[in-house]
């Protein structure tokens, strides 16, 4: 129901019931309970004590500033499956455009009192900005392992980040709150990035980061980490459109140590995120608590999947362990 009622916010909007292409965007979204991110807005409104209904604006600000950003993204990575395809470069972009002020639009609820919302805009603005920049620096391939995480930083943790912010600002939470919940956002977003890049190197047939294979950071671990196959790992990635070379390099991945080293980044920030969000004061803890067990799902997985059970150990044992 909550869906239903943050689609409809957007689809109320002036401009979007005229435009077709927008109501075909936010009707062909889909939504996996706790696993999207406008969920976020409403998980942190309920921790420090606000309901569901005042996070809609937010919600709806997400998911708008999503949209948009999956629309650059894709004509940034030349994506073949990108909406451009069909709709044209220029169409394309500016429905990114409308997104983004649709998102905006969302937030100038009257019943959010003016100073809240003044808030709300600021949050959202830094973070399209942080966003459109962590695209810019994107759109080339990375140096190194040290590029790689400016990048991200600068990409990914912006979104999550805001998320929770605009969640705990609509539900009347101080400063000093909003922004513990804002790091813990920033944490799951480079988490998710991390999951996404491990995820996107070892799909089967090559996705599009083997295209630009610095900027995935399995792929670039196995072609600059010290182990015996590292040639071979790079004329066989350079070749992933073959299918044979595609599965030897993603076995490489495996005995190189890049799966493990992921791992290991991903329990780092688990960890991390754990110990922020009991450090904040809330209302109610337990729906933060059920959005970290939902994020951190594919960590669980992978561990499983290598045998281990604790998906907290040190990361020094984790390093030995696969």
């Amino acid at each position: 129901m909550q869906f239903d009622q943050l689609k409809a916010r957007i689809r109320n909007l002036p401009q979007v019931a005229a435009w077709p292409q927008m109501l075909e965007r936010i009707e062909g979204t889909v939504h996996r309970d706790l696993r999207c991110i406008w969920d976020f807005p409403i998980v942190a409104c309920q921790a420090v004590g606000g309901t569901a209904a005042a996070a809609l604006p937010g919600a709806a600000a997400v998911l708008c500033s999503l949209i948009g950003i999956h629309l650059v993204d894709d004509l940034l990575d030349d994506d073949p499956h990108g909406a451009f395809r069909r709709l044209g470069a220029g169409p394309a972009a500016n429905l990114a455009l409308a997104f983004q002020a649709a998102g905006h639009a969302a937030l100038d609820d009257p019943e959010v009192p003016p100073a809240v919302r003044a808030e709300l805009h600021a949050c959202l603005s830094r973070m399209s900005l942080a966003t459109a920049y962590g695209q810019h620096l994107d759109c080339r391939e990375v140096g190194g392992e040290a590029e790689y995480w400016q990048v991200v930083e600068a990409k990914t943790p912006p979104l999550f980040g805001a998320a929770l912010r605009l969640g705990a600002l609509l539900g009347g939470a101080p400063a000093a709150t909003a922004g513990e919940l804002e790091r813990l956002g920033r944490l799951l977003g480079t988490f998710i990035q991390v999951s996404d890049d491990l995820a996107d190197a070892l799909a089967k047939p090559a996705s599009a980061d083997w295209q630009r294979r610095s900027n995935n950071l399995p792929i670039l671990f196995a072609m600059t980490a010290e182990h015996p196959r590292r040639e071979e790992f790079l004329g066989l990635s350079a070749a992933s459109h073959d299918p044979a070379a595609l599965a030897a390099a993603q076995k490489l991945l495996l005995t190189s140590g890049a799966v493990s080293y992921c791992a290991w980044k991903m329990i780092e920030l688990a960890r991390e995120a754990h110990a922020v969000l009991a450090g904040i004061p809330l209302h109610d803890r337990e729906p933060l608590a059920r959005l970290l067990a939902a994020q951190l799902a594919p960590l669980e997985r992978l561990l499983a999947v290598a045998g281990l059970e604790e998906p907290l150990m040190p990361a020094a044992e984790l390093s030995g362990a696969l």
